[in-house]
């Protein structure tokens, strides 16, 4: 049984005749009553009492023809869907965040894409890149921000935005005035961290184990404005991404690394071999556009 079954036995049922069924849908008088009889011996019911002049429903033909037109409706209406998902009319795309990077420039894109594609709708959802990368392989998210390496065998992804890494220090610090340092020269210094959810607590952990010590951790968080403020009260310094720094409210001062130089790369993510969403594709065709032309046009 296919699709054509079911609408070839509702235009007959409409019509009472399988010769006007059969003009009105261009095909064969044999044809259509080929595959009604089909159609009945698939179904092992007669859906048509044939012994009168005008063909007339069996009960069993009033029960099925409900359900027919029932499945016609659904099917021609999953056609209308199809075709706003292909013309982006409908969508649904999940986002994942990490709340250590300045996100305005990925929000003003959205709000572009927004306004040329009003019914597609946005989840944002702010965690750690690591859990980021275990959302998306879970599809509890189409597309995240990571910071790279990401697994190049679990991930397509596109890179965005490369810088430097600054550590950050209350003004009464004494190594406030300097305008860089060597990282070795934090060895005695408490430092505050994102933890260990973010990737980038791996990155500075192993930038100072090659400076040749180990971080003396005092403290750890998930929101970098809470970090500025425990700069601000002398509590630690920290070691942030220089966009990052910049949104600091707080009376601080940011110190160029050397000897290693650290840096980071935001790339969005989403998974391979899996399916993805025409909204999904088309927003990240449109947001790789927007960034490229924004990253030459600095």
């Amino acid at each position: 049984m296919d699709i054509r079954h079911l609408k070839y036995f509702i235009e007959v049922a409409h019509f009472k005749s399988f010769t006007r069924a059969a003009d009105h849908l261009f095909i064969t008088q044999p044809t259509i009553s080929k595959m009604i009889k089909n159609l009945e011996s698939e179904l092992g019911v007669e859906l048509f009492d044939r012994s009168r002049k005008k063909l007339i429903l069996t009960d069993a033909g009033r029960v099925i023809l409900e359900q027919a037109q029932t499945i016609d409706k659904a099917f021609d209406n999953l056609q209308t869907e199809l075709d706003d998902l292909l013309g982006l009319q409908k969508g649904h795309i999940r986002i994942g965040l990490p709340p250590i990077m300045d996100a305005e420039r990925v929000i003003r894109i959205l709000g572009e894409f927004h306004q040329l594609y009003p019914h597609i709708t946005f989840q944002l959802l702010e965690n750690g890149t690591k859990k980021i990368e275990e959302d998306i392989n879970q599809d509890n998210l189409d597309v995240g921000i990571t910071v790279l390496p990401t697994s190049e065998e679990n991930f397509h992804y596109f890179s965005f935005k490369q810088e430097e890494l600054r550590v950050v220090v209350p003004p009464t610090h004494h190594l406030a005035s300097r305008k860089q340092i060597k990282l070795e020269e934090l060895k005695d210094e408490q430092i505050i961290l994102f933890n260990k959810d973010f990737a980038l607590n791996d990155r500075i952990s192993s930038a100072c184990k090659e400076a040749g010590f180990l971080p003396t951790v005092v403290s750890e968080s998930t929101q970098w404005d809470f970090i500025g403020k425990m700069i601000a009260a002398d509590l630690g310094i920290s070691i942030l991404p220089y966009s990052v720094s910049q949104l600091l409210m707080e009376d601080v001062k940011t110190i160029k690394v050397i000897s290693p130089t650290i840096e980071w790369d935001l790339a969005f993510i989403w998974r391979k071999n899996h399916y993805l969403s025409y909204a999904t594709k088309e927003w990240l065709k449109f947001t790789q556009e927007r960034l490229t032309v924004e990253n030459i046009s600095d």
